[in-house]
């Protein structure tokens, strides 16, 4: 059984204050056709000595965020969460057998990494141009697509931000969420979109209906739902971004001068994605064969 969710606003944002800001949601909206290769770090000559350290140290430091599916401290005081499960398995098959938890707020993590506060953001965070900047990043081992809650039988029949605009829902997303600015792009006017905390203030929303619609990601939308009898979630759909259909993908960030550690953790990364057991790993949170990918953190990065 899945853990049970809490407010995701960390999925797109870009690291700082504001953990999911529409600012940061917009930037990355333009960066992905702009960017290019040059905007990932240039790694050191040699590539880093880090797994070397962490294999006779014996233990990697994970930074996380505390935020469920993703990476948290469980009620037993356990560090768990779909990316430091991943991170136990392949630490474990890198020759380092234990991982050790650093919390810290989201908007931390990078500057965290770089300050060697920890080895590695372990948080489930998005790839983006703006991010590949200041951290090296890993394959993704998730995608993620948008989903709409709406009421039993979608009786408006919307499936996605076109639809919205067209149909002229009350539309509802959560504070900061990049969702925001996929409805903005499809000519969703910004001051009539109803702005709720989370998923659950979301689905209480289109239940009462205040909202026609909330939109969030496939991952939350599709298990908020589960107990509702007024409610269902529609199918999954890319949004689109800069004219085109956009999906987003989760990661592992290194520092940039940490080129052979993450090739090494790359490399196990494909093998538990071939082999399948990456799915089995992170379904228990939620994910399914559909948030399975084979984007790479060049796609994402822009180049």
């Amino acid at each position: 059984m899945a853990p049970p969710l809490q407010p995701l606003r960390r999925f797109r944002d870009t690291s700082g204050p504001s953990r999911r800001s529409l600012l940061a949601g917009v930037a990355a909206l333009g960066a992905l056709g702009a960017a290019g290769c040059s905007r990932v770090p240039t790694a050191a000559t040699g590539g880093g000595d880090l797994l070397d350290r962490l294999r006779a140290a014996g233990v990697v430091r994970l930074g996380i965020a505390g935020e469920i599916p993703f990476g948290y401290i469980d009620r037993n005081g356990g560090l768990t969460g779909e990316a430091p499960e991943l991170a136990k398995v392949i630490f474990k098959r890198l020759g380092v057998d234990r991982v050790q938890p650093v919390p810290t707020e989201f908007g931390s993590l990078i500057p965290g990494l770089n300050s060697q506060q920890f080895d590695v953001v372990a948080a489930g965070m998005y790839v983006n141009p703006e991010r590949c900047e200041q951290v090296l990043f890993s394959d993704p081992d998730y995608q993620m697509l948008d989903s709409f809650i709406v009421r039993k039988g979608n009786p408006m029949g919307l499936h996605d931000y076109r639809d919205v605009v067209e149909k002229k829902a009350k539309f509802a997303t959560g504070t900061g969420y990049a969702e925001i600015a996929y409805a903005v792009e499809a000519g969703y006017e910004e001051s009539d979109i109803l702005i709720v905390p989370d998923q659950v203030a979301g689905l209480n929303a289109v239940e009462a209906g205040r909202a026609d619609v909330f939109a969030g990601t496939a991952l939350t939308t599709r298990e908020v739902v589960k107990k509702s009898a007024k409610a269902e979630v529609t199918e999954a759909f890319k949004p689109i971004v800069d004219g085109k259909p956009h999906v987003d993908g989760g990661a592992f960030a290194f520092r940039p001068t940490e080129t052979k550690l993450r090739d090494a953790f790359n490399a196990e990364l494909r093998e538990l994605k071939k082999s399948g057991e990456l799915l089995r790993i992170l379904r228990p949170f939620g994910f399914t064969e559909d948030e399975m990918t084979d984007l790479t953190a060049k796609e994402l990065c822009g180049g």
